[in-house]
């Protein structure tokens, strides 16, 4: 990948994270109750909740971690199987928070090195597979909150 595409790659996640995704999310859990943020049609089924907890496990791990070298204190299980409904501000100010500490590590990393590897979850990646992940990964579940914030407030939510 020459320079000028990593570096729109690059910029173009971060738009996408924080400008596109980001807002979407926050939205929803905005229109949903806190019943409905926890809300789970089975329970082998995530809530809102749950989701929104591992997408900042999630970056915390592939962003923080692998990009910025912070350590890795991700706990996958408990993104899961969090069951006491804490706050939709709770929620809200660790993804957002997670999600700028991300961004300002993106903004110092060198495009250059998209193919340079990393360790990540016991399996070596390229930097571009990991970003490439980390995007498809938000846009999933971004995916599956809209759902359901559709499905639990019966509004046609456009975005």
């Amino acid at each position: 990948m020459n320079e000028a595409a990593g570096a729109e790659y690059l910029a173009w996640c971060r738009s996408r994270l924080l400008s596109h995704y980001w807002p979407r999310v926050q939205r929803c859990v905005n229109e949903l109750s806190n019943e409905q943020i926890w809300w789970r049609e089975h329970d082998s089924n995530n809530s809102v909740g749950n989701l929104v907890l591992h997408l900042a496990g999630n970056l915390n791990q592939f962003i923080l971690s692998a990009f910025g070298g912070a350590p890795d204190t991700r706990d996958k299980e408990m993104e899961f199987s969090e069951r006491t409904p804490v706050s939709r501000e709770f929620l809200l100010k660790k993804l957002e928070t997670t999600l700028r500490d991300s961004d300002k590590i993106l903004s110092l990393f060198n495009p250059d090195r998209f193919s340079d590897k990393t360790v990540l979850q016991g399996r070596e990646r390229t930097y571009l597979e990991v970003l490439a992940i980390v995007l498809e990964h938000f846009a999933l579940h971004t995916g599956q909150i809209i759902y359901i914030a559709k499905l639990k407030t019966g509004k046609d939510l456009k975005f």
